[in-house]
């Protein structure tokens, strides 16, 4: 009896992940591959596609080196993706007509800042659930069409295709069909979030030929079958498509009003579920579609902290205090408590709630019986800090309470600051068995498609949780806590952090 199977690939900002998943949601086999960053100018960061696609090429070959299972047996691909990286390529020969710009480059900033004094912001902002910043898609294609030789001519006249890096790929493992999924659409500053079209008034703003645009799909459905991709067979179907955090947030199964994850990377980044009516927050957030699965859509509220891993990274690096990341859990268990030392960690000015880039870290709390343990114990609780700031800022604007939090992402595994998460917090912290949780929701997705999957609750049974905590700390800690972090950020945020 052949084995059914999902094929998720995983494309993010470093390196291109290929999982095997089976029918019962277990992950059979693993691939990473990653690929060169290039840095022209201060502030630009971009990506060459040809070598995210040999990554991609390479990662596939090897997860079924691994697995030794049949390509031809797959009954379905996912695909997730770094969200917001920009792509302009020629539309019959597939090639790019310059590096793909990252979501991290910053080099539209001074053009952002002209639509915001225009007061177009408000605009952007109702249509699209985002602020007008060169994170998003928008200004970093209309900068390509700006400054590629002949760009904006041959985008006019259809020679060329725009996309995000799941146009990208569905466009070279198809050989043509060019397409995207609501959700990536969702974080271009082009695509109206509640009539799920691209806007013409936006596009207006930005000069964007509509000529260049994908064809806007659900997460979970067929986009097309294979052709011509190395070491693919053709003919294989792919079922499903999601932005990496919109994913992961499904790979969680948080399905329900006021469910919740947090992935703990280099920063944090936090989405809850809002169900089928998008929430425009008034506390800072971005308002995002978190899926659409057949007929429904599903809203999310996403916030981020730009500094979570990376104040673990400056206590290795930057201060000495430890030789590994690693090594943070061991040190900060040497004593039981921070000893009422604080760090907010604005390492990069502060992000949601607060936007303030000219915040400074900022540690307090200092006596001569503090030791590197406590700063250590206050790394991890500041972390945790900036977390609960977003998930207040979302209780206020869903007007209830998070029902929980998945959790992933490296420092996921921290035990101290996932249960000093869920104290501060006051909700139960749950850890899945597989970190893949970005994969897994791309493979969920298309199972839901090919039928590999019969039901979201089929899905939400298969998923294991390996490690729960339940908060123990009593409500008037908590709350003293939390007025102690508020000064200090109050502090970080003040001139000189004075």
């Amino acid at each position: 009896m052949k084995t059914r199977y999902l094929l998720a690939i995983d494309q993010g900002t470093t390196g291109s992940t290929a999982l095997l998943v089976g029918a019962d949601g277990a992950v059979l086999a693993r691939a990473n591959c990653e690929f060169p960053q290039h840095f022209p100018k201060p502030a630009w960061v971009e990506h060459e596609p040809e070598e995210i696609l040999q990554s991609v090429r390479k990662a596939i070959r090897d997860v079924f080196t691994a697995s030794k299972l049949d390509p031809r047996d797959c009954a379905g691909i996912g695909i997730t993706n770094q969200r917001e990286t920009t792509v302009l390529w020629e539309r019959n020969s597939g090639r790019p007509v310059h590096r793909a710009i990252v979501w991290q480059d910053r080099r539209t900033s001074e053009r952002c800042a002209q639509l915001k004094q225009r007061g177009l912001e408000p605009l952007f902002r109702e249509r699209t659930g985002l602020v007008i910043d060169p994170y998003f898609a928008g200004t970093k294609l209309e900068w390509l069409l700006e400054n590629v030789p002949f760009a904006r001519s041959h985008a006019e006249s259809g020679e060329l295709a725009f996309g995000t890096i799941d146009s990208f790929l569905i466009h070279r493992l198809t050989a043509g069909v060019h397409a995207t999924d609501v959700t990536n659409a969702s974080r271009t500053l082009l695509f109206d979030i509640r009539k799920l079209a691209w806007d013409d008034e936006l596009l207006g703003h930005l000069r964007i030929p509509r000529a260049l645009l994908p064809e806007v799909k659900s997460s979970s459905e067929l986009f097309g079958h294979t052709k011509g991709f190395d070491p693919l067979p053709d003919g294989i179907p792919i079922m499903g498509v999601a932005g990496d955090q919109h994913a992961a947030l499904f790979g969680q199964t948080c399905f329900g009003v006021g469910e919740g994850k947090c992935t703990y990377g280099t920063g944090a980044f936090f989405l809850v579920n809002t169900g089928t009516e998008p929430v425009r927050s008034k506390h800072g957030l971005l308002t995002t579609v978190a899926w659409r699965i057949g007929n429904r859509t599903e809203y999310a509220l996403e916030g981020s902290s730009f500094i979570a891993g990376a104040a673990v990274q400056w206590l290795r690096d930057g201060l000495g205090l430890i030789k590994s990341a690693s090594e943070i859990e061991a040190l900060a268990a040497q004593v039981e408590s921070s000893g009422d030392v604080l760090f907010v960690p604005a390492l990069a000015g502060l992000g949601a709630p607060y936007w303030d880039p000219d915040a400074r870290g900022l540690i307090s709390g200092i006596t001569r019986d503090t030791t590197k343990a406590h700063l250590a114990r206050a790394t991890l609780e500041g972390i945790a800090f900036q977390v609960a700031d977003l998930a207040q800022s979302m209780e206020a604007d869903m007007g209830r309470s998070l029902t929980g939090l998945r959790v992933d992402g490296g420092a996921s595994q921290n035990e101290i600051l996932m249960k000093f998460q869920g104290d501060i917090l006051g909700v139960q912290v749950d850890r899945p068995r597989s970190v893949e949780t970005t994969g897994l929701g791309a493979a969920y997705l298309a199972g839901l498609a090919a039928g590999v999957f019969e039901s979201r609750e089929a899905i939400a049974r298969a998923h294991r949780i390996d490690w729960s905590y339940k908060p123990t700390m009593s409500l008037e800690r908590r709350e003293a806590h939390k007025v102690r972090w508020a000064r200090a950020v109050a502090r970080a945020r003040s001139e000189l952090g004075l």
